[in-house]
């Protein structure tokens, strides 16, 4: 992108950084007025305990990175993919772009990794850069081939708020954070470099201002010719590997995806990738393009992202060639749950919270992925009906929401880091007699946190969440809610990055799913679908806490009155075969008459 600068006379890096080879009631809240109050109970949550690297530490890395000369996911292989070389390897960069600002892209992180492989030589070293995107405070998206085949928590820096490369520990005004745990997409292939989607999670939220995916029914947005911008450090020449101390930016637009596979055949996947560009030209002069150290950017069309820098051919110029990003609209299902997965235990899977109805006390039952660990005491909890999971402020830490049994008032319970202690405030007052209330995620679309409703005549609320605890006015999504004797969700059941509802019928047991569209009002939901036929008699307790099994979707757990609890791992599929088989959790669960 552009000519490199000279960086003061400094030593140029070389970081060789491409892709891999070829290939009513809430009024305290909506008036902003939240009151800090005790919830008059005796909880004793544990600490969370989560800490990164130091700062010292965080430099380190980065300098070992600096130094590095590789390339993330170097050992995938793809045949042919420049036909002029035969060569093995794929690198993007911005050839032919703009210096641009944080302020323009406040989103943007530079991610660095350095591994010294535990020996004193440094022939066996490890280091290399990628860029991503903030898309929640403690999430960046980037590429897999950056990710898959490293450890990003024991090696990994990620520098936040700056468009400058650091120079020895000076991070330009950006912060630096270390990395808390990784996702990549589960079908993620090396060797084609198909499904190259990853997601890490920070261990504390950043400041920069995140940026959203785009939605999976977007069209619009990769229509011939649109034009979709770039963002990056990458390599700024095909005959330097010098990347760029300054962010850059280009502007390509969109190709049709037979124009990408007539000059890359089958290693263009169509609905998997999107290609973007004019033509190259075979030399700097004429081109614009993606190249090494660019890889897992975003590519941006109306302040959404919609497409991850993925691949290209070497050098980037290869006459006719194109910059090749992964599509996000097909990918912002599995990736979505990634930006709401917070937990009791910080780990990628969903927790249940439950209290015994004998002693009030409070236990966390931590995901297996198929069964549930040892419980851990909360301490007493008691006074409240409600306890539900969620996440109001996005800081990665899971919170509570609790209904107070003797008014109703609604109570937030957050950790907060700062102070190392756990805040109880007042959200709502009197919801004694709502039939329901729901903490499902985002389901406006804005990937804040929303909360749900059900008021006593059987209208549902949405709450759009603020992201901080706080929400905008309640907005009516519908009639009828009475109906049912429960109303769940957690997540996504349907694998399209949108929250969703299930409810059971009081009279029938028909159970409807309620597919989220990512809008508020009266559609925020799609007309319901019948998925299953559960009586009282079957189930008398139900808990939506998120995805229990860990492969991105939404799942359920369901109790029969004899007391066995049962998993539903969700299939992605919004029809009766939306659950895979159910899985027993145990048969002691009838002594617990809460399910958070």
């Amino acid at each position: 992108m552009g000519t490199p600068t000279s960086g003061g006379g400094r030593h140029r890096r070389r970081l060789r950084i491409a892709l891999p080879v070829t290939a009513a009631a809430v009024a305290a809240a909506v008036a902003g007025a939240l009151l800090t109050s005790s919830a008059q109970a005796s909880e004793a949550p544990p600490t969370p305990v989560r800490s990164g690297p130091s700062l010292a530490e965080l430099q380190k890395r980065i300098a070992g990175a600096l130094a590095g000369d590789d390339l993330p996911g170097q050992t995938a292989s793809k045949a042919s993919l420049s036909a002029s070389t035969g060569a093995t390897t794929v690198d993007p960069k911005i050839i032919g772009g703009t210096t641009t600002t944080i302020t323009t892209a406040p989103w943007m992180a530079q991610l660095w990794y350095s591994d010294n492989r535990g020996t004193s030589s440094t022939s066996d070293d490890i280091g290399f850069f990628c860029g991503g995107a903030v898309v929640a405070p403690t999430k960046i998206l980037t590429a897999a081939h950056c990710i898959k085949g490293y450890d990003w928590k024991a090696h990994g820096s990620v520098v936040t708020g700056t468009s400058q490369l650091p120079t020895g520990t000076d991070l330009h005004g950006g912060t630096a954070s270390g990395v808390w745990r990784q996702w990549y997409h589960p079908s993620y292939n090396a060797a084609t470099i198909d499904n190259d989607v990853a997601v890490l999670t920070l261990p504390n939220p950043v400041k920069a201002t995140p940026i959203r995916m785009t939605t999976n029914l977007d069209s619009t947005s990769y229509k011939v010719g649109t034009q979709a911008t770039v963002y990056g450090w990458g390599r700024t020449s095909s005959t330097s590997e010098d990347i760029s101390d300054n962010l850059k930016a280009a502007t390509l637009p969109i190709q049709a995806d037979a124009t990408c596979s007539n000059y890359y055949g089958a290693d263009y996947i169509k609905g998997h990738m999107v290609c973007a560009g004019t033509p190259a030209t075979g030399s700097d002069t004429g081109t614009t393009s993606a190249c090494n150290g660019d890889s897992g950017g975003p590519l941006v069309v109306d302040n959404r992202i919609v497409g991850v820098v993925s691949w290209g051919v070497k050098d980037c110029v290869e006459s006719g060639a194109y910059s090749v990003f992964a599509k996000m609209s097909t990918y912002v299902g599995p990736s979505y749950p990634r930006v709401d997965d917070t937990n009791l235990s910080g780990d990628h899977l969903a927790d249940l919270w439950v209290r015994s109805s004998s002693t009030q006390t409070g236990y966390e039952l931590d995901s297996k992925g198929s069964s549930l660990a040892a419980r851990v005491s909360w301490g007493t909890w008691s006074g409240f009906n409600i306890v539900l999971q969620t996440d109001l402020d996005r800081d990665g830490y899971q919170d509570l929401l609790l209904r107070r049994s003797s008014d109703g008032d609604v109570f937030w319970k957050h950790f907060v880091p700062a102070s190392g202690t756990w805040a109880t405030q007042l959200i709502g007052d009197n919801w004694k007699t709502r039939r329901a209330i729901v903490t499902p995620g985002d389901v406006t679309g804005d990937y804040l946190p929303d909360l749900l409703a059900v008021d006593s005549t059987g209208v549902l609320w949405t709450y759009p969440g603020k992201g901080n605890g706080t929400f905008s006015a309640p907005v009516k999504v519908g009639s009828g809610w009475n109906q049912y004797n429960f109303v769940r969700g957690h997540g996504d059941f349907t694998g399209d990055g949108k929250a969703d509802l299930l409810a059971r019928n009081s009279s029938t047991g028909a159970v409807y799913l309620y597919p989220g569209t990512g809008t508020a009002g009266t559609t925020a939901f799609s007309a319901r679908i019948k998925v299953a036929t559960w009586s009282s008699t079957t189930y008398n307790a139900f808990a939506a806490v998120g995805d229990v099994s860990g492969d991105g979707r939404a799942d359920f757990l369901a109790r029969t009155p004899g007391g066995t609890l049962y998993l539903y791992k969700g299939t992605g599929k919004a029809s009766t075969a939306i659950f895979a088989t159910r899985v027993s959790l145990g048969t002691t669960f009838k002594q617990y008459d809460i399910f958070g």
